[in-house]
């Protein structure tokens, strides 16, 4: 640990969130190619690290991407946007109409934690209004937007 060098803590965050991602993912290849210590242990209570590899069995693979499944994440349903001056958003009473830049009949987006995942049109379903998704953004693409943000 002492050769390791530590991050510059005055050094501006990454923009797209992903840079701590990759480090992880280098420093663990780096550990992986040098052979590691594994007498050495994991961090808590000195057990054995367990580093994700493409030898390990299904099984094991299936419980790894079963930690995350349960994490809640934000979806939303965006009908449109505008931009307006406060002045008008102050004078905004009951029966305003607000007018969007979505045209009627358009695709919605579909949000994850503000990603555009989906496109989508709405249906009322049980009295409730859904959306069915008309076109569904590939995980290749989702991961080039969000590295570009």
């Amino acid at each position: 640990m002492a050769s390791e060098e530590k991050p510059d803590e005055n050094a501006a965050p990454a923009d797209d969130g992903m840079a701590d991602w990759a480090e992880a993912l280098l420093e663990q290849k780096a550990t992986d190619s040098s052979g590691g210590d594994a007498s050495s242990g994991g961090p808590l209570f000195g057990e054995t690290p367990k580093p994700f590899s493409s030898s390990s069995s299904a099984d094991g693979h299936a419980n790894d991407i079963n930690m995350v499944l349960d994490i809640p994440v934000q979806l939303s349903v965006e009908l449109g946007r505008t931009k307006v001056p406060i002045k008008h958003i102050l004078q905004l009473g009951q029966g305003s109409v607000v007018e969007l830049d979505a045209l009627a009949g358009e695709p919605m987006d579909v949000l994850v934690n503000g990603y555009l995942i989906a496109q989508g049109e709405v249906v009322v379903v049980n009295d409730k209004f859904g959306i069915r998704l008309t076109d569904v953004v590939t995980p290749s693409e989702r991961l080039r937007r969000v590295s570009k943000n």
